[in-house]
Protein backbone atom coordinates (compact mmCIF):
# COMPACT_ATOMS: atom_id res chain seq x y z
CA UNK A 1 0.00 0.00 0.00
CA UNK A 2 1.20 3.52 -0.79
CA UNK A 3 -0.01 6.96 0.15
CA UNK A 4 -0.32 7.90 -3.52
CA UNK A 5 -3.43 5.83 -4.18
CA UNK A 6 -5.42 7.28 -1.30
CA UNK A 7 -7.96 10.04 -1.93
CA UNK A 8 -7.10 13.46 -0.58
CA UNK A 9 -8.22 14.07 2.99
CA UNK A 10 -9.54 17.58 3.68
CA UNK A 11 -11.08 19.03 6.81
CA UNK A 12 -14.52 18.30 5.40
CA UNK A 13 -13.88 14.90 3.78
CA UNK A 14 -16.97 12.73 3.60
CA UNK A 15 -17.87 9.34 2.11
CA UNK A 16 -14.25 8.21 1.89
CA UNK A 17 -13.17 4.63 2.51
CA UNK A 18 -10.74 5.17 5.36
CA UNK A 19 -9.59 1.64 6.17
CA UNK A 20 -6.36 1.97 4.22
CA UNK A 21 -5.84 5.46 5.60
CA UNK A 22 -6.03 4.20 9.18
CA UNK A 23 -3.68 1.30 8.46
CA UNK A 24 -1.03 3.67 7.11
CA UNK A 25 -1.62 6.15 9.91
CA UNK A 26 -1.17 3.42 12.52
CA UNK A 27 2.16 2.46 10.96
CA UNK A 28 3.33 6.08 10.92
CA UNK A 29 2.23 6.60 14.52
CA UNK A 30 4.39 3.70 15.66
CA UNK A 31 7.39 5.22 13.90
CA UNK A 32 6.74 8.68 15.32
CA UNK A 33 6.32 7.48 18.88
CA UNK A 34 9.48 5.42 18.50
CA UNK A 35 11.40 8.53 17.45
CA UNK A 36 10.26 10.61 20.42
CA UNK A 37 12.64 12.05 22.99
CA UNK A 38 15.56 13.12 20.80
CA UNK A 39 17.48 16.39 20.94
CA UNK A 40 17.39 18.72 17.94
CA UNK A 41 19.36 21.79 16.82
CA UNK A 42 18.20 24.91 15.00
CA UNK A 43 19.30 25.46 11.41
CA UNK A 44 20.89 28.69 10.22
CA UNK A 45 22.39 29.09 6.75
CA UNK A 46 21.99 25.35 6.27
CA UNK A 47 24.06 24.48 9.36
CA UNK A 48 22.96 22.83 12.60
CA UNK A 49 23.23 25.23 15.53
CA UNK A 50 23.13 24.42 19.23
CA UNK A 51 23.22 26.77 22.22
CA UNK A 52 23.43 26.63 25.98
CA UNK A 53 20.08 28.41 26.36
CA UNK A 54 17.18 26.66 28.02
CA UNK A 55 15.70 24.19 25.54
CA UNK A 56 12.09 23.90 24.49
CA UNK A 57 10.93 20.57 25.89
CA UNK A 58 8.13 19.43 23.61
CA UNK A 59 5.48 17.39 25.44
CA UNK A 60 2.21 16.02 24.14
CA UNK A 61 -1.08 17.54 25.36
CA UNK A 62 -2.48 14.02 25.10
CA UNK A 63 -0.07 12.80 27.79
CA UNK A 64 2.29 15.37 29.24
CA UNK A 65 4.67 12.65 30.40
CA UNK A 66 5.45 11.92 26.74
CA UNK A 67 8.46 14.02 25.72
CA UNK A 68 8.46 14.34 21.96
CA UNK A 69 11.82 16.06 21.80
CA UNK A 70 14.11 18.76 23.19
CA UNK A 71 14.90 21.70 20.90
CA UNK A 72 17.79 24.12 21.15
CA UNK A 73 16.64 27.72 21.42
CA UNK A 74 18.09 30.95 20.14
CA UNK A 75 19.99 33.67 21.87
CA UNK A 76 20.32 37.15 20.33
CA UNK A 77 23.48 36.12 18.51
CA UNK A 78 21.68 33.26 16.72
CA UNK A 79 18.87 35.57 15.65
CA UNK A 80 21.46 37.97 14.28
CA UNK A 81 23.17 35.14 12.39
CA UNK A 82 19.85 33.97 10.95
CA UNK A 83 18.86 37.41 9.71
CA UNK A 84 22.32 37.97 8.22
CA UNK A 85 22.17 34.58 6.51
CA UNK A 86 18.77 35.44 5.06
CA UNK A 87 20.07 38.81 3.83
CA UNK A 88 23.09 37.19 2.25
CA UNK A 89 20.89 34.71 0.40
CA UNK A 90 18.25 37.25 -0.61
CA UNK A 91 19.94 38.71 -3.69
CA UNK A 92 20.66 35.36 -5.32
CA UNK A 93 17.24 33.92 -4.52
CA UNK A 94 15.43 37.01 -5.84
CA UNK A 95 17.54 36.96 -8.99
CA UNK A 96 16.23 33.53 -9.94
CA UNK A 97 13.53 33.41 -12.57
CA UNK A 98 9.99 32.56 -11.51
CA UNK A 99 10.46 29.02 -12.86
CA UNK A 100 13.72 28.59 -10.93
CA UNK A 101 12.05 29.55 -7.65
CA UNK A 102 9.00 27.45 -8.35
CA UNK A 103 10.90 24.22 -9.08
CA UNK A 104 12.16 23.51 -5.51
CA UNK A 105 8.88 24.67 -4.02
CA UNK A 106 6.94 22.26 -6.21
CA UNK A 107 9.32 19.57 -5.02
CA UNK A 108 8.58 20.59 -1.42
CA UNK A 109 4.88 20.04 -2.05
CA UNK A 110 5.67 16.59 -3.46
CA UNK A 111 7.76 15.75 -0.39
CA UNK A 112 4.92 16.75 1.92
CA UNK A 113 2.62 14.37 0.09
CA UNK A 114 5.23 11.60 0.26
CA UNK A 115 5.73 12.18 4.01
CA UNK A 116 2.18 13.11 4.90
CA UNK A 117 1.51 10.18 7.23
CA UNK A 118 4.58 10.91 9.32
CA UNK A 119 3.71 14.61 9.36
CA UNK A 120 0.10 13.94 10.32
CA UNK A 121 1.10 11.53 13.08
CA UNK A 122 3.50 14.11 14.53
CA UNK A 123 0.84 16.82 14.48
CA UNK A 124 -1.69 14.50 16.09
CA UNK A 125 0.51 13.83 19.13
CA UNK A 126 2.11 17.29 19.23
CA UNK A 127 -1.08 19.37 18.96
CA UNK A 128 -3.84 16.95 19.91
CA UNK A 129 -5.39 16.80 16.43
CA UNK A 130 -7.68 14.03 15.33
CA UNK A 131 -6.38 11.88 12.51
CA UNK A 132 -8.48 13.56 9.84
CA UNK A 133 -7.65 17.05 11.12
CA UNK A 134 -3.95 16.21 11.11
CA UNK A 135 -4.02 14.76 7.60
CA UNK A 136 -6.03 17.73 6.38
CA UNK A 137 -3.28 19.97 7.74
CA UNK A 138 -0.63 18.07 5.79
CA UNK A 139 -2.64 17.94 2.56
CA UNK A 140 -3.48 21.63 2.76
CA UNK A 141 0.21 22.46 3.18
CA UNK A 142 1.10 20.83 -0.13
CA UNK A 143 -1.87 22.40 -1.91
CA UNK A 144 -0.98 25.85 -0.58
CA UNK A 145 2.55 25.64 -1.96
CA UNK A 146 1.32 24.50 -5.37
CA UNK A 147 -1.38 27.18 -5.41
CA UNK A 148 1.06 29.98 -4.65
CA UNK A 149 3.51 28.72 -7.28
CA UNK A 150 0.69 28.79 -9.79
CA UNK A 151 -0.12 32.40 -8.87
CA UNK A 152 3.39 33.40 -9.90
CA UNK A 153 3.09 31.53 -13.18
CA UNK A 154 -0.36 32.88 -13.98
CA UNK A 155 0.90 36.43 -13.41
CA UNK A 156 3.94 35.82 -15.64
CA UNK A 157 6.24 36.51 -12.72
CA UNK A 158 4.34 39.75 -12.00
CA UNK A 159 5.98 41.46 -14.96
CA UNK A 160 3.65 43.55 -17.13
CA UNK A 161 4.15 45.66 -20.24
CA UNK A 162 2.69 49.15 -19.83
CA UNK A 163 1.54 51.88 -22.20
CA UNK A 164 3.95 54.24 -23.97
CA UNK A 165 3.69 58.01 -23.55
CA UNK A 166 6.26 58.57 -26.33
CA UNK A 167 7.48 56.37 -29.20
CA UNK A 168 11.00 56.10 -27.78
CA UNK A 169 10.15 54.73 -24.35
CA UNK A 170 9.62 51.20 -23.06
CA UNK A 171 7.61 50.88 -19.84
CA UNK A 172 7.43 47.79 -17.67
CA UNK A 173 5.72 47.30 -14.32
CA UNK A 174 7.19 44.65 -12.02
CA UNK A 175 6.58 43.35 -8.53
CA UNK A 176 9.81 42.74 -6.62
CA UNK A 177 10.43 41.03 -3.26
CA UNK A 178 10.97 43.12 -0.14
CA UNK A 179 13.91 41.08 1.11
CA UNK A 180 13.86 39.24 4.44
CA UNK A 181 10.61 38.18 6.11
CA UNK A 182 10.11 37.08 9.69
CA UNK A 183 7.62 34.21 9.60
CA UNK A 184 6.02 33.52 12.99
CA UNK A 185 3.57 30.63 13.14
CA UNK A 186 0.89 29.40 15.59
CA UNK A 187 0.39 25.96 17.11
CA UNK A 188 -3.03 25.05 15.76
CA UNK A 189 -2.15 24.52 12.09
CA UNK A 190 1.57 24.10 12.54
CA UNK A 191 2.32 22.84 9.04
CA UNK A 192 -0.36 24.41 6.85
CA UNK A 193 0.03 27.93 8.18
CA UNK A 194 3.82 27.68 8.32
CA UNK A 195 4.07 26.27 4.80
CA UNK A 196 1.50 28.70 3.45
CA UNK A 197 3.08 31.84 4.86
CA UNK A 198 6.66 30.82 4.08
CA UNK A 199 6.06 29.46 0.59
CA UNK A 200 4.23 32.60 -0.50
CA UNK A 201 7.14 34.71 0.74
CA UNK A 202 9.69 32.41 -0.89
CA UNK A 203 8.01 32.13 -4.27
CA UNK A 204 7.80 35.92 -4.33
CA UNK A 205 11.60 36.00 -3.98
CA UNK A 206 12.02 36.77 -0.29
CA UNK A 207 14.10 34.83 2.21
CA UNK A 208 12.88 33.71 5.62
CA UNK A 209 13.69 33.61 9.31
CA UNK A 210 11.08 31.18 10.62
CA UNK A 211 9.94 30.54 14.17
CA UNK A 212 7.34 27.84 14.80
CA UNK A 213 5.18 27.97 17.92
CA UNK A 214 6.94 26.75 21.03
CA UNK A 215 4.24 24.05 21.31
CA UNK A 216 5.08 22.66 17.85
CA UNK A 217 8.85 22.71 17.35
CA UNK A 218 8.92 19.19 15.89
CA UNK A 219 6.53 20.05 13.07
CA UNK A 220 8.55 23.21 12.43
CA UNK A 221 11.72 21.16 12.13
CA UNK A 222 10.02 18.84 9.64
CA UNK A 223 9.10 21.81 7.44
CA UNK A 224 12.74 22.93 7.46
CA UNK A 225 13.81 19.43 6.41
CA UNK A 226 11.28 19.43 3.57
CA UNK A 227 12.54 22.73 2.19
CA UNK A 228 16.16 21.64 2.56
CA UNK A 229 15.56 18.32 0.83
CA UNK A 230 13.58 20.04 -1.90
CA UNK A 231 16.56 22.23 -2.80
CA UNK A 232 15.75 25.58 -1.21
CA UNK A 233 19.26 27.08 -0.89
CA UNK A 234 21.07 27.50 2.43
CA UNK A 235 20.18 30.80 4.06
CA UNK A 236 16.89 31.23 2.21
CA UNK A 237 14.96 29.49 4.99
CA UNK A 238 16.37 29.57 8.53
CA UNK A 239 14.81 27.75 11.50
CA UNK A 240 14.84 29.48 14.89
CA UNK A 241 13.28 27.85 17.95
CA UNK A 242 12.35 29.57 21.19
CA UNK A 243 9.86 30.41 23.88
CA UNK A 244 6.85 32.44 22.78
CA UNK A 245 6.89 36.09 21.86
CA UNK A 246 10.28 36.69 23.50
CA UNK A 247 12.07 35.08 20.57
CA UNK A 248 9.48 36.13 18.04
CA UNK A 249 9.80 39.78 19.07
CA UNK A 250 13.57 39.62 18.82
CA UNK A 251 13.29 38.37 15.24
CA UNK A 252 10.92 40.97 13.83
CA UNK A 253 12.61 43.77 15.74
CA UNK A 254 15.95 42.98 14.09
CA UNK A 255 16.85 45.89 11.79
CA UNK A 256 17.67 43.48 8.97
CA UNK A 257 14.06 42.26 8.69
CA UNK A 258 12.01 43.87 5.90
CA UNK A 259 8.60 42.30 6.51
CA UNK A 260 6.57 40.21 8.95
CA UNK A 261 4.01 37.50 8.31
CA UNK A 262 2.31 36.38 11.51
CA UNK A 263 -0.65 34.26 12.58
CA UNK A 264 -1.70 34.45 16.21
CA UNK A 265 -3.55 36.52 18.76
CA UNK A 266 -4.92 40.00 18.07
CA UNK A 267 -3.07 41.35 21.09
CA UNK A 268 0.36 40.24 19.85
CA UNK A 269 -0.38 40.96 16.21
CA UNK A 270 -1.49 44.52 16.80
CA UNK A 271 1.59 45.18 18.92
CA UNK A 272 3.76 43.98 16.03
CA UNK A 273 1.75 46.11 13.60
CA UNK A 274 2.12 49.25 15.74
CA UNK A 275 5.84 48.89 16.42
CA UNK A 276 7.15 47.41 13.18
CA UNK A 277 6.60 50.55 11.11
CA UNK A 278 7.95 53.14 13.52
CA UNK A 279 10.56 54.28 10.97
CA UNK A 280 8.51 53.82 7.78
CA UNK A 281 5.60 51.65 6.69
CA UNK A 282 6.70 48.08 6.17
CA UNK A 283 4.70 45.00 5.14
CA UNK A 284 3.02 43.35 8.10
CA UNK A 285 0.69 40.53 7.08
CA UNK A 286 -1.42 39.40 10.01
CA UNK A 287 -4.15 36.82 10.61
CA UNK A 288 -5.42 37.44 14.12
CA UNK A 289 -8.20 35.11 15.10
CA UNK A 290 -11.92 35.49 15.38
CA UNK A 291 -15.14 35.24 17.32
CA UNK A 292 -17.13 33.56 14.63
CA UNK A 293 -20.90 33.56 14.53
CA UNK A 294 -23.40 31.16 13.03
CA UNK A 295 -26.96 32.33 12.40
CA UNK A 296 -29.86 29.86 12.44
CA UNK A 297 -33.09 31.25 11.02
CA UNK A 298 -36.59 29.87 11.34
CA UNK A 299 -36.49 28.45 7.78
CA UNK A 300 -33.25 26.55 8.42
CA UNK A 301 -32.75 22.82 8.02
CA UNK A 302 -32.29 22.20 11.74
CA UNK A 303 -30.42 18.91 11.40
CA UNK A 304 -27.99 20.48 8.93
CA UNK A 305 -27.47 23.50 11.17
CA UNK A 306 -26.87 21.42 14.28
CA UNK A 307 -24.35 19.21 12.52
CA UNK A 308 -22.52 22.13 10.91
CA UNK A 309 -22.31 24.08 14.16
CA UNK A 310 -21.18 21.03 16.13
CA UNK A 311 -18.38 20.24 13.70
CA UNK A 312 -17.12 23.81 13.57
CA UNK A 313 -17.43 24.38 17.30
CA UNK A 314 -15.71 21.23 18.49
CA UNK A 315 -13.27 20.31 15.73
CA UNK A 316 -9.74 20.69 17.15
CA UNK A 317 -11.40 21.58 20.46
CA UNK A 318 -12.44 25.02 19.10
CA UNK A 319 -8.76 25.97 18.78
CA UNK A 320 -9.22 27.32 15.27
CA UNK A 321 -9.32 30.98 14.32
CA UNK A 322 -12.35 30.01 12.22
CA UNK A 323 -14.20 27.91 14.82
CA UNK A 324 -17.84 28.65 15.55
CA UNK A 325 -17.92 30.10 19.05
CA UNK A 326 -21.36 31.74 19.12
CA UNK A 327 -24.76 31.05 17.61
CA UNK A 328 -27.68 33.41 17.11
CA UNK A 329 -30.80 31.30 16.67
CA UNK A 330 -34.31 32.52 15.91
CA UNK A 331 -36.45 32.06 19.00
CA UNK A 332 -39.05 30.04 17.07
CA UNK A 333 -36.56 27.23 16.42
CA UNK A 334 -34.24 27.71 19.40
CA UNK A 335 -35.39 24.64 21.32
CA UNK A 336 -35.39 22.36 18.29
CA UNK A 337 -31.90 23.53 17.27
CA UNK A 338 -30.46 23.31 20.78
CA UNK A 339 -31.88 19.82 21.34
CA UNK A 340 -30.44 18.62 18.02
CA UNK A 341 -27.07 20.23 18.74
CA UNK A 342 -26.80 18.60 22.17
CA UNK A 343 -27.84 15.21 20.78
CA UNK A 344 -25.09 15.36 18.17
CA UNK A 345 -22.46 16.78 20.51
CA UNK A 346 -23.06 14.14 23.16
CA UNK A 347 -22.07 11.48 20.63
CA UNK A 348 -18.57 12.91 20.17
CA UNK A 349 -15.84 10.44 21.05
CA UNK A 350 -13.46 12.12 23.50
CA UNK A 351 -9.95 10.89 24.18
CA UNK A 352 -6.54 10.42 22.57
CA UNK A 353 -7.11 11.90 19.11
CA UNK A 354 -4.34 9.83 17.56
CA UNK A 355 -6.66 6.85 18.04
CA UNK A 356 -9.04 5.94 15.24
CA UNK A 357 -12.54 7.45 15.47
CA UNK A 358 -11.69 9.86 18.31
CA UNK A 359 -12.96 13.31 17.30
CA UNK A 360 -12.35 15.47 20.37
CA UNK A 361 -8.92 15.57 22.01
CA UNK A 362 -7.16 17.75 24.59
CA UNK A 363 -6.62 21.50 24.50
CA UNK A 364 -3.04 22.56 23.92
CA UNK A 365 -1.85 23.43 27.43
CA UNK A 366 -2.74 24.15 31.04
CA UNK A 367 -3.34 27.84 30.33
CA UNK A 368 -6.07 26.82 27.91
CA UNK A 369 -7.71 24.67 30.58
CA UNK A 370 -7.70 27.59 33.01
CA UNK A 371 -9.17 29.96 30.40
CA UNK A 372 -11.90 27.40 29.67
CA UNK A 373 -12.74 26.96 33.35
CA UNK A 374 -13.01 30.72 33.89
CA UNK A 375 -15.30 31.10 30.91
CA UNK A 376 -17.52 28.24 32.09
CA UNK A 377 -17.75 29.82 35.55
CA UNK A 378 -18.84 33.11 33.95
CA UNK A 379 -21.40 31.31 31.81
CA UNK A 380 -22.88 29.64 34.88
CA UNK A 381 -23.20 33.01 36.58
CA UNK A 382 -24.77 34.82 33.63
CA UNK A 383 -26.83 32.05 32.04
CA UNK A 384 -27.00 28.29 31.90
CA UNK A 385 -24.43 25.68 30.89
CA UNK A 386 -26.57 23.04 29.18
CA UNK A 387 -23.79 20.59 28.29
CA UNK A 388 -20.27 19.88 29.50
CA UNK A 389 -18.19 22.44 31.31
CA UNK A 390 -15.84 20.22 33.29
CA UNK A 391 -12.22 19.19 33.26
CA UNK A 392 -11.80 15.49 32.44
CA UNK A 393 -9.47 13.63 34.77
CA UNK A 394 -10.57 9.98 34.66
CA UNK A 395 -8.12 7.32 33.61
CA UNK A 396 -5.66 8.24 30.88
CA UNK A 397 -7.24 11.68 30.50
CA UNK A 398 -5.70 12.70 33.82
CA UNK A 399 -2.31 12.77 32.06
CA UNK A 400 -3.38 15.38 29.49
CA UNK A 401 -5.21 18.68 29.09
CA UNK A 402 -8.73 17.35 28.65
CA UNK A 403 -12.00 19.25 29.08
CA UNK A 404 -15.52 18.43 27.96
CA UNK A 405 -17.15 20.21 25.02
CA UNK A 406 -19.41 22.83 26.57
CA UNK A 407 -22.56 24.63 25.40
CA UNK A 408 -24.20 27.53 27.23
CA UNK A 409 -27.29 29.67 26.66
CA UNK A 410 -26.70 33.28 27.60
CA UNK A 411 -28.23 36.74 27.43
CA UNK A 412 -26.96 38.69 24.45
CA UNK A 413 -25.23 41.21 26.70
CA UNK A 414 -22.71 38.62 27.94
CA UNK A 415 -19.12 39.40 27.03
CA UNK A 416 -18.71 35.72 26.16
CA UNK A 417 -20.36 36.59 22.82
CA UNK A 418 -17.49 38.95 22.03
CA UNK A 419 -14.34 37.67 23.79
CA UNK A 420 -12.17 35.20 21.91
CA UNK A 421 -11.54 32.12 24.08
CA UNK A 422 -9.83 29.56 21.81
CA UNK A 423 -11.46 26.94 24.01
CA UNK A 424 -14.42 24.58 23.48
CA UNK A 425 -17.27 26.67 24.92
CA UNK A 426 -20.07 27.45 22.47
CA UNK A 427 -22.54 30.17 23.48
CA UNK A 428 -26.09 30.46 22.15
CA UNK A 429 -28.37 33.48 22.14
CA UNK A 430 -31.94 33.84 20.89
CA UNK A 431 -32.92 36.55 18.41
CA UNK A 432 -36.26 37.84 17.14
CA UNK A 433 -35.30 38.57 13.55
CA UNK A 434 -32.72 38.35 10.80
CA UNK A 435 -31.85 42.00 11.39
CA UNK A 436 -31.11 41.36 15.04
CA UNK A 437 -29.00 38.31 14.17
CA UNK A 438 -26.84 40.39 11.80
CA UNK A 439 -26.54 43.23 14.30
CA UNK A 440 -25.43 40.89 17.08
CA UNK A 441 -23.03 39.03 14.79
CA UNK A 442 -21.33 42.30 13.88
CA UNK A 443 -21.05 43.48 17.51
CA UNK A 444 -17.48 42.25 17.88
CA UNK A 445 -14.06 43.57 17.00
CA UNK A 446 -13.34 40.42 14.99
CA UNK A 447 -14.40 39.64 11.43
CA UNK A 448 -12.91 36.37 10.25
CA UNK A 449 -15.61 33.77 9.44
CA UNK A 450 -19.38 33.55 9.68
CA UNK A 451 -22.16 31.20 8.64
CA UNK A 452 -25.91 31.17 8.13
CA UNK A 453 -28.56 28.46 7.91
CA UNK A 454 -31.66 29.64 6.09
CA UNK A 455 -34.07 28.41 3.46
CA UNK A 456 -34.52 31.94 2.16
CA UNK A 457 -32.39 33.00 -0.80
CA UNK A 458 -33.08 36.63 0.09
CA UNK A 459 -31.77 36.15 3.62
CA UNK A 460 -28.64 34.41 2.36
CA UNK A 461 -27.98 37.24 -0.10
CA UNK A 462 -28.45 39.85 2.63
CA UNK A 463 -26.18 37.86 4.94
CA UNK A 464 -23.33 37.98 2.43
CA UNK A 465 -23.85 41.70 1.89
CA UNK A 466 -24.25 42.75 5.51
CA UNK A 467 -22.05 40.43 7.59
CA UNK A 468 -18.70 41.90 8.60
CA UNK A 469 -16.49 38.89 7.96
CA UNK A 470 -14.02 37.83 5.30
CA UNK A 471 -14.98 34.14 5.00
CA UNK A 472 -18.70 33.43 4.74
CA UNK A 473 -20.68 30.21 4.34
CA UNK A 474 -24.36 29.45 3.81
CA UNK A 475 -25.98 26.11 4.68
CA UNK A 476 -22.72 24.18 5.09
CA UNK A 477 -23.34 20.85 6.79
CA UNK A 478 -19.66 19.96 7.08
CA UNK A 479 -18.82 23.05 9.11
CA UNK A 480 -20.75 26.25 9.81
CA UNK A 481 -17.70 28.53 9.72
CA UNK A 482 -14.74 26.26 8.99
CA UNK A 483 -13.17 24.33 6.14
CA UNK A 484 -11.50 26.86 3.81
CA UNK A 485 -9.21 25.29 1.21
CA UNK A 486 -6.56 26.72 -1.14
CA UNK A 487 -8.11 27.99 -4.34
CA UNK A 488 -11.65 27.36 -3.10
CA UNK A 489 -12.12 29.81 -0.23
CA UNK A 490 -9.78 32.71 0.50
CA UNK A 491 -9.10 32.93 4.24
CA UNK A 492 -9.06 36.61 5.06
CA UNK A 493 -9.91 38.56 8.17
CA UNK A 494 -11.76 41.87 8.41
CA UNK A 495 -11.64 44.31 11.31
CA UNK A 496 -9.51 42.92 14.15
CA UNK A 497 -9.00 39.59 12.40
CA UNK A 498 -6.43 40.71 9.86
CA UNK A 499 -4.26 43.51 8.53
CA UNK A 500 -4.58 43.47 4.76
CA UNK A 501 -8.06 42.31 3.74
CA UNK A 502 -6.47 39.76 1.40
CA UNK A 503 -5.92 36.32 2.83
CA UNK A 504 -4.17 33.03 2.46
CA UNK A 505 -5.79 30.37 0.24
CA UNK A 506 -6.88 33.21 -2.05
CA UNK A 507 -5.76 34.71 -5.38
CA UNK A 508 -4.23 37.95 -4.03
CA UNK A 509 -1.91 36.53 -1.38
CA UNK A 510 1.50 36.20 -3.06
CA UNK A 511 1.55 39.76 -4.39
CA UNK A 512 1.42 41.08 -0.83
CA UNK A 513 4.98 39.84 -0.33
CA UNK A 514 6.18 42.08 -3.17
CA UNK A 515 6.45 45.79 -3.91
CA UNK A 516 5.82 47.53 -7.20
CA UNK A 517 8.51 49.07 -9.36
CA UNK A 518 7.95 51.02 -12.57
CA UNK A 519 10.76 50.73 -15.13
CA UNK A 520 11.09 53.15 -18.03
CA UNK A 521 13.83 52.84 -20.62
CA UNK A 522 14.34 55.53 -23.24
CA UNK A 523 15.68 54.14 -26.52
CA UNK A 524 18.05 56.60 -28.17
CA UNK A 525 19.51 56.24 -31.62
CA UNK A 526 23.22 55.49 -31.79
Amino acid sequence: MTAAILPKITYTSTNVDLDQFHTLFDEALVRVRGASGKEYPMYIDGKAVTTTAEQVVDTSPIDTSLVLGSFHTARPEQIDLAVKAARAAAKGWAARSAEERIAPLRRAAELIRERKFELAAIMSVEVGKSRLEAMGDAEESADLIDYYCQQLLDAHGFVREMAKMTPIEHNVDVLRPFGVFACIAPFNFPLALSAGMSSAALVAGNTIVYKPAEETPWTGLKLYEIYRDAGIPAGAFNLIQGHGHLIGDAIWRHPGVDGVVFTGSKEVGMRIFAEFSAKWARPCLLELGGKNAAIVMESADIDMAAEGVMKSAFGLQNQKCSATSRVYVHKSVAKAFTDALIAKSEKLVIGDPSVRDVYFGPVINEQSVIRYERAVAQAKTEGKVIMGGTRLTRGAQAKGHYVSPAIATLPLESTLFRTELFAPLLVIGEVDSFEQAITESNRTEYGLTAGIYSGSDAEVARFFDEIEAGVCYANKRTGATTGAWPGAQAFTGWKGSGSSGKGGCGPYYVMQFMREQSRTTIHTSV
